[in-house]
């Protein structure tokens, strides 16, 4: 399979970029970044690109697979508009470029909570993504909606730090329709995303399309796999 990865360098990009480089079934991933990796391995295909101007780089998306794990923070952002560049637009772009050049599968992270009709402007942006992203019907569209990430971040978020001390105390708590909201590690995210992306392989051209959500167990369930 030849892969393309958005958000290579972020918290969960980083872990699916590893994880799809040690599996033998995927023959390139191409991994588009403002800045270079620091990683070097045959099958990888680091392009610097302007994201702003994705569709001067089409033959990017050649590909059999999106994953596309783009995303940061209104503080980060500096505002909503920046926000909503980055978590919608881009996203946005990526997932028609790959669909006009046949992309069987385009994976998601998205948020838990995620709606269009949310009141919070984070999760209603969010919520728009996934139903506009529907209506390309892919073959596969998988959108994946984990809590609060754990893992080693790159950018001090010190709310999240404080956060994701405290949130593992509380998962056991956390039942029945309140497993959504349990936090999860970015590595198991992603060992979700690759197995998914991986199932893909065996859909014909032509397939109906077809929509799966995954929140925390199901997540949980599919990176076991």
């Amino acid at each position: 399979m030849k892969v393309l990865l958005l958000g290579a360098t972020g918290l969960i990009g980083r872990h699916c970029l590893s994880d799809l480089l040690a599996t033998s079934q995927i023959s390139e991933v191409i991994a588009p970044t403002r800045r270079s990796l620091q990683m070097k391995d045959q099958a990888l295909h680091n392009v610097l690109v302007d994201f702003d101007r994705l569709d001067e780089y089409p033959e990017l998306f050649e590909v059999d697979a999106i994953l596309c794990c783009l995303g940061t923070t209104i503080k980060q952002a500096g505002s909503r508009e920046r926000f909503k560049l980055v978590d919608y637009q881009y996203c946005m772009d990526a997932a028609e470029l790959g669909r006009a050049h046949s992309a069987k599968s385009f994976s998601l992270v998205s948020a838990i909570g995620a709606s269009a009709r949310s009141l919070v402007f984070y999760s209603r942006v969010k919520g728009q993504l996934e139903d506009h992203l529907k209506e390309l019907e892919y073959p596969s569209l998988s959108i994946f909606r984990p809590s609060l990430l754990l893992g080693d971040r790159q950018e001090a978020r010190l709310g999240e730090a404080a956060a994701s001390l405290v949130a593992p105390l509380f998962n056991p708590l956390l039942v029945g329709s309140l497993s959504a909201y349990k936090a999860i590690e970015a590595n198991v995210v992603a060992k979700a995303m690759v197995n998914d992306c991986l199932a893909s392989a065996t859909i014909k051209p032509g397939s109906k399309p077809k929509v799966k959500v995954y929140s925390h167990d199901k997540i949980v369930k599919l990176a076991s796999d």
